[in-house]
């Protein structure tokens, strides 16, 4: 099967508290800003295996909730996994990830999802920490800054850009 023309990346994100959303957009702007590439941007609820198989490149955007990624986008990958197994083999993956202490166990069990998927990381995660400690911060309302928006930003351009140059 030949890819095509136009290649696609599939933004699949869940947010709680709305700074994975905010990053997710922010990402979102990014890559269209980098042109050549379709962008779909999914809520994990709403995203596919099917989804998943006609699209080029991934971005992964999830809150750290509990020490994992948040319990959608599990869900999501969980309704995916053996349907895509051995049908996205080195595609391109990067990972965002809102979290409130280090982020660090959303990304390890995404990394081990990407592993069994064979993608290929073309970007360090990025972890936006937004120091969410108390019940309440943790509910609360998140605001994103600006730099950190920026890079989700520039992480979407890179990606696209990428994948419309051929260069994953």
């Amino acid at each position: 099967m030949n890819p095509p023309a136009v290649p696609t990346l599939l933004i699949v994100y869940q947010s709680t508290t709305g700074g994975a959303h905010q990053m997710a957009l922010a990402a979102q702007r990014g890559a269209l800003r980098a042109g050549g590439a379709a962008v779909r941007l999914l809520h994990a609820r709403d995203a596919t295996p099917d989804d998943v198989l006609a699209a080029q490149g991934y971005l992964w955007v999830t809150p750290e909730m509990l020490g994992a990624v948040g319990g959608l986008m599990k869900d999501f990958f969980d309704r995916s996994y053996y349907a895509v197994l051995d049908r996205i083999a080195a595609r391109p993956y990067a990972l965002l990830v809102c979290a409130g202490s280090d982020g660090q166990a959303a990304v390890r069990q995404v990394e081990r999802i990407a592993t069994g998927w064979r993608l290929r990381a073309v970007a360090p995660p990025r972890i936006v920490c937004t120091h969410a400690q108390t019940p309440q911060a943790i509910l609360a309302p998140k605001q994103i800054g600006a730099a950190d928006l920026q890079a989700c930003e520039e992480l979407g351009e890179a990606i696209a850009s990428g994948l419309a140059l051929g260069v994953f």
